[in-house]
């Protein structure tokens, strides 16, 4: 290709300078002909990339279609079923409730509902009244003072700098407006996060907000924060879904001199925050940071996030609060399909335990150790729906956190480039350009909408299923598809015996 292309360019150049030379014609042209064959020049003497060595120019169309590749999926390719990490029925559905217009979906499901895959709610033929109240769920256990009545749906972790002031000033005006948490993530409390909105503040391994010189956490500088009258309650990140076991990441290209500052950290570098705390080291020492953060919070709720994976090592926490008799107030688990901005591969694909299996264990294990009663519990993993709540509660769950649910309401399109600072709607990216496409009052009443619009069609759900709270929710509401082949067998069998007619 490389021999064509020079063969065949050198050969229009040639015609072109001879129009060009006698009939004073094609001078454009012969402009355009000489800057590609200079850049086919270039592209087949470099050494780093081998499409444009052997293919000059047109190896460009290579990148441009990779750099468009999740937009061609997503526009010309995808079913409505198809699309990960969200299908478009789940990104049009966050969309139109954020929109506040009718999200209903017309001539029937496109799912495949006679698989043993399916899951669907018992609705009863007597269902309950809806309840146009909006759930809430009072959380703080026996040490807490300053219990905080919390939405049923809140904004799940996500940190300045992996999102854009505009997107995190959005974030929280809605959360004010709707009466519902926003999660710091561990990237610190901010100025954008101090809009009014009721924070939970999310302290990593980085200790951004409340750190030392040498990167340690300082008790003093946490307890200014965490006295502030909007910070409600605080969480202690172990781990998340989408890396467990690995700090978070910044990239350099979204670590700018602000973002720099308010971390504590040098700019235009990569962070990486470490994969554990110094604080502590062991569910012992978890347990008395827990106290410890409680009494500099004047007896706010403090509880731990973290993703499931060597199962004993919860059960060792557990042990560790009933020996000091201290109880976390909560206790957010997160799944491994949970998302983040930037996360190794094998991290996202290959490690933790998904959202509901994490979830029936952690709740059947406070309640082996006598402690469910003392202690909430909060997930977070592909919360979008008002039946992803529904489910969440019949697995143990007491509330829900979402992030990209409410980062569609911002805008999101899935566009896949949260870890290039090139997010083309402004979400997740430092680009003031990019940022100024998110306008704030728009998209907090967008926010707003999201929150109120999920919570209602769970309330619209659980009156479907004959209940009048969420507090009767078990997982007997739901049906399984390989129940369905049970009832086929039964009353449809195989093998029907012959009637004889008398």
């Amino acid at each position: 290709m490389r021999q064509k292309f020079f063969v065949l360019g050198i050969t229009a150049f040639i015609i072109t300078s001879v129009l060009y030379f006698y009939f004073n014609i094609g001078l454009f042209l012969l402009v355009i002909l000489s800057i590609l064959l200079l850049v086919g020049l270039a592209n087949s003497m470099q050494h780093k990339h081998a499409i444009l060595r052997n293919f000059p120019v047109f190896g460009y169309f290579r990148y441009l279609f990779e750099m468009i590749a999740p937009e061609i999926q997503q526009y010309f390719i995808e079913r409505s079923t198809d699309g990960k990490p969200f299908s478009r029925n789940q990104r049009t559905l966050a969309y139109q409730r954020a929109k506040n217009i009718d999200s209903t979906s017309p001539f029937g499901t496109q799912l495949n509902l006679n698989r043993s895959s399916y899951e669907g709610i018992k609705h009863s033929i007597f269902p309950a009244t809806v309840n146009e109240e909006l759930p809430r769920i009072l959380v703080g256990g026996p040490d807490c003072t300053q219990p905080y009545s919390a939405s049923l749906l809140n904004i799940s972790a996500m940190s300045f700098g992996s999102l854009s002031e505009n997107a995190i000033m959005a974030l929280n005006k809605g959360a004010l407006k709707g009466k519902f948490y926003h999660n710091t993530g561990e990237g610190g409390l901010t100025e954008f996060h101090q809009q009014g909105g009721d924070i939970t503040w999310q302290i990593g391994t980085g200790y951004f907000g409340c750190r030392d010189d040498r990167g340690g956490f300082d008790g003093g500088r946490f307890a200014e924060k965490a006295n502030l009258p909007e910070v409600k309650m605080i969480e202690i990140k172990l781990s998340q879904g989408a890396k467990p076991g690995h700090g978070g990441v910044l990239p350099a290209a979204k670590n700018t001199e602000q973002i720099a500052k308010i971390r504590g950290v040098q700019p235009h570098t990569t962070i990486l925050s470490p994969p554990s705390h110094s604080a502590f080291s062991d569910a012992k020492g978890l347990v008395e940071f827990i106290a410890k953060l409680r009494l500099l919070s004047n007896g706010k709720p403090i509880g731990f996030k973290l993703c499931i994976g060597e199962t004993s090592e919860f059960e060792l926490i557990c042990q560790e609060i009933m020996v000091q008799n201290c109880f976390p107030d909560f206790i957010t688990v997160d799944g491994a399909e949970g998302g983040t901005g930037a996360a190794p591969l094998e991290f996202a694909d290959g490690v933790g335990m998904p959202l509901e299996p994490a979830l029936i264990f952690v709740n059947k294990t406070l309640v082996r150790f006598g402690i469910r009663d003392k202690i909430r519990i909060i997930c977070s993993g592909k919360i979008i729906s008002g039946y992803s709540i529904l489910k969440a509660v019949a697995l143990g769950a007491d509330m829900c956190n979402c992030a990209r649910g409410f980062m569609f309401s911002l805008g999101c399109i899935q566009a896949l480039r949260c870890n290039t600072n090139e997010c083309p709607t402004g979400v997740a990216t430092q680009n003031k350009m990019l940022m100024k496409g998110l306008v704030v009052t728009d998209k907090s009443e967008r926010v707003f909408y999201f929150h109120k619009n999920t919570l209602h069609a769970a309330n619209e759900l659980l009156a479907a299923a004959g209940k009048k709270s969420f507090t009767d929710v078990d997982i007997n509401i739901f049906m399984r598809g390989d129940e369905f082949t049970h009832l086929s067998d039964l009353y449809f069998p195989d093998n029907l015996k012959s009637v004889t007619k008398h």
